[in-house]
């Protein structure tokens, strides 16, 4: 499911994510396992060889600048210093192995570091 996004400041501005049904169910599960919290933050920063990696939280709040989105009837936020960079997003979360973590196919990312870590982004929307 697409959820969109209009940022009212600046019209025809249209921000989209994809928030995948395995990853909604997780989110959803960390929220009632931590007894708070009413969104997963996603964000990046400056981070790793290739310049950049993904944070992300269980957000108790939504701030002044921060963008809800809801997919699969789930609440994400994502601060509006991050919305470029993150702008067409797939968000999964998978298991491989013993190992689980959240996956994200983002269109905006140029190259990764072999780690898979981090990465950089593409010229078009580099800090």
């Amino acid at each position: 499911m697409r959820c969109l996004m209009i940022d009212k400041r600046k019209p025809k501005y249209i921000m989209s994510l994809t928030l995948t049904e395995n990853a909604a169910k997780h989110i959803k599960q960390q929220i009632a396992k931590q007894g708070h919290g009413i969104a997963l933050r996603i964000g990046i920063q400056k981070s790793g060889c290739s310049g950049y990696s993904y944070t992300y939280d269980l957000a108790d709040e939504i701030k002044k600048d921060d963008r809800l989105f809801i997919s699969e009837d789930t609440n994400i936020v994502v601060n509006t210093n991050d919305l470029p960079f993150l702008n067409g997003s797939k968000i999964d979360f998978v298991q491989e192995g013993l190992n689980s973590f959240y996956k994200l196919s983002n269109p905006n990312i140029d190259n990764t570091c072999g780690c898979g870590e981090s990465f950089s982004l593409n010229e078009s929307v580099e800090r």
